[in-house]
């Protein structure tokens, strides 16, 4: 039996200022730093012992898992970084107030944006400053790959090959596994892995900084799952 760690990444600069965030790369905040160590903590209390890492190309993340895997006494393990990883593309809400997002467009629609399954939100141009076709990070990318924007749906199509080639061979193999990344890109592998609904996956709200373990079988189905 394999165990599989998610992360959501501590608390940014940008959750506390309460901005859209997606694919911009910001620090974490104080509050996010210490939930990300505490989180670390948790893991080594729980006697958890990890033998690969994953986690995203945006700072957040990475920063977050350093610190868990260093208070864990960790920190040697493997690490891979994809941006197949990244939170959700927040297309032209990025960097945008999340009230005054919703006093522009009304607060149905920002809630739409936000939490559905397959409605996207507005979409930011190719030659936007924003957008990350002008990153180098994602240089080595097809551009057609490279979002303007994606909802939940989008998010979980582009996640599931990471999945497939990396992260599924791995818990097969007998490995313990964390995943440090962001709320909807670990929402979208939690949908899968529980099969949640279109409408149910919604409601669900991954909180910053706590670990949440499963007990897979395996077949990697779910055996177990609590959050530390």
């Amino acid at each position: 039996m394999s165990k599989l760690v998610f992360i959501r990444h501590g608390q940014s600069e940008w959750n506390l200022k309460n901005l859209f965030t997606g694919w911009t790369d910001v620090n974490l905040s104080e509050n996010g730093v210490a939930e990300a160590k505490e989180a670390g903590r948790k893991l080594k209390d729980a006697g958890i012992q990890l033998d690969q890492a994953y986690t995203s190309v945006l700072k957040r993340a990475i920063m977050t898992l350093h610190y868990a895997l260093e208070e864990s006494d960790q920190l040697w393990i493997p690490e891979v970084k994809s941006w197949r990883l990244n939170e959700r593309h927040y297309g032209d809400l990025q960097g945008q107030n999340k009230a005054e997002a919703a006093e522009k467009f009304g607060e149905e629609q920002v809630h739409i944006w936000r939490r559905s399954y397959d409605v996207l939100p507005p979409m930011l141009s190719e030659d936007d400053p924003r957008s990350a076709a002008q990153d180098r990070r994602y240089a080595n990318l097809d551009p057609n790959v490279i979002p303007g924007g994606e909802n939940l749906k989008v998010t979980l199509e582009r996640v599931m090959p990471f999945w497939e080639d990396h992260i599924a061979p791995d818990l097969l193999a007998g490995k313990n596994v964390i995943v440090a990344a962001h709320g909807n890109s670990l929402r979208a592998l939690t949908k899968y892995l529980e099969g949640i609904s279109d409408d149910d996956i919604i409601n669900l709200e991954i909180p910053t900084g706590q670990p949440i373990v499963y007990d897979l079988d395996e077949n990697l189905k779910v055996v177990d799952k609590k959050q530390l």
